[in-house]
């Protein structure tokens, strides 16, 4: 029987899809074209559970990257609820560079499925500009940073993390760009 798109999922059906998942993002992360029959084997599910959830290749990697997304902008309101303003916008700008590094992994099998001539287009990333705009805008009341700066605005600003390589120690380059930004966020702001 098909999964209905919104249908919620049983538990365990859950819980296989995310342990796909899971396996899928390292398997295709260490080789862009690893076999669906190997990423299936290592979840611990049969075909007929993997295509079920994954009918190819291309739900299979855009799924990846979406989850991966969300989770990332899923994770600023539990940053916000737990820590003040300015420091779940830094704790939220480190846990953004970890995604960086993982799409980046990912950058092989993202072209493969959504280069195709008349493949998928690669998902957009709305929900992280939406959690930075949240970020920003609670930064912007506290009086942390300067005014008026947009998600597309702090997006720009902190490119630069894509073009680190995943693959040498990023972490402490990424620190240093990331303190870069929050040094000019901060530059102007009401409460400095």
């Amino acid at each position: 029987m098909q999964h209905k798109k919104g249908a919620p999922l049983r538990s365990d059906a859950q819980r296989n899809r995310e342990r796909i998942l899971d396996v899928a993002l390292a398997e295709l992360t260490r080789c862009a074209d690893a076999p669906l029959s190997t990423i299936a084997r290592k979840a611990g599910v049969g075909q007929g559970t993997f295509y079920r959830n994954f009918p190819n290749r291309e739900a299979l990697v855009l799924e990846i990257y979406r989850h991966e997304m969300q989770q990332v902008a899923d994770s600023a309101a539990h940053l916000l609820g737990t820590l003040p303003p300015e420091q779940a916008l830094r704790a939220w700008m480190d846990r953004l560079a970890a995604f960086a590094m993982t799409k980046a992994g990912l950058a092989d099998a993202i072209r493969l499925v959504t280069g195709a001539p008349g493949g998928p287009a690669k998902p957009s990333p709305t929900p992280v500009a939406s959690a930075a705009e949240v970020l920003l805008r609670a930064n912007e009341e506290a009086g942390t940073i300067r005014a008026g700066v947009t998600a597309d605005d702090f997006l720009l600003a902190i490119a630069g993390l894509w073009q680190l390589d995943p693959h040498v120690d990023w972490q402490p380059r990424a620190t240093r760009l990331l303190n870069l930004v929050m040094d000019g966020l901060r530059t102007g702001a009401p409460g400095r």
